[in-house]
């Protein structure tokens, strides 16, 4: 197989994106099914998860036979291409549950192990962030970018909380001592969407502990190409930590991060 180009796998991700976005929608209308939890009562999959998953490796792999695919509901396939798709079929499943509308489909590629391409689409509204790398990021289209810094002390950070309640417990306190030092904290239940909110200047910021790769690949190249600085730090207890903010920003916001308590003190 040919070596792709970012704009073709753009417009693939994009095509299929789009279609588990609606398969997504037209489940919801249906009526809410629960599949099973995993890490607590509360971390739900959904039968919309499943069929979410298995339509985009479906439309992988017809098109792209040789591609490997990982996503959260499963999916490990190593593939011969250098090329893997990292795939949240819905980001935000508790949102779903609840017809919060802040959930999305999350499609990130990798060639070689660098991700070259983000899609992210809200499946409740239908808005669609995504970014080819050295290409810049767009919603719906036209381009996006962080919002200019305005000091942490009138800064609205965005973050979320694990489903373990130790990794909680230690998020919370981190989440207090910041509130002290931010304008405001808003929790939306997406690390995708979140992503996407500071790459079109919704907020100032973005800290999370316990995200996965499929939850950040794609939102994390949008974020980074509309100019923020995302980077995966240890956090305090052990797990990835999504710190992510606009580049002008990110020094003093990382050093806030580190400390309010969210990163291993080793680190």
């Amino acid at each position: 197989m040919s070596r792709p180009t970012g704009d073709s796998l753009l417009l693939l991700a994009r095509e299929i994106a789009a279609e588990a976005a609606a398969l997504v929608r037209a489940r919801r209308a249906d009526g809410v099914q629960i599949a099973a939890t995993k890490s607590s009562i509360t971390d739900v999959v959904t039968e919309a998860d499943r069929a979410s998953e298995a339509l985009i490796l479906e439309r992988i792999l017809a098109n792209r036979p040789g591609d490997g695919v990982l996503g959260e509901e499963g999916s490990d396939r190593a593939g011969t291409s250098g090329v893997r798709w990292v795939v949240d079929p819905i980001d935000g499943t508790v949102n779903y549950t609840l017809g919060l509308p802040q959930y999305a489909v999350s499609i990130g590629v990798e060639v070689d192990g660098i991700v070259e391409v983000g899609v992210v689409v809200n499946a409740a509204t239908g808005d669609e962030f995504a970014a080819v790398r050295g290409g810049g990021a767009t919603h719906d289209g036209r381009p996006i970018r962080v919002r200019e810094p305005r000091g942490l002390e009138r800064s609205v950070i965005s973050t979320g909380f694990n489903y373990e309640p130790a990794i909680r417990a230690r998020q919370a306190t981190a989440a207090a001592e910041l509130l002290l030092h931010i304008a405001d904290i808003r929790r939306f239940g997406s690390c995708a969407l979140d992503l996407c909110a500071l790459a079109a200047g919704q907020s100032d910021g973005y800290v999370e502990e316990g995200c996965n790769p499929w939850d950040h690949a794609a939102g994390g190249l949008i974020a980074r190409e509309a100019g923020a600085v995302v980077e995966i730090a240890t956090g305090a207890s052990g797990r990835d930590l999504v710190v992510a903010a606009p580049a002008a920003a990110y020094p003093d916001f990382l050093a806030l991060v580190k400390a309010c308590g969210f990163t291993r003190e080793d680190v």
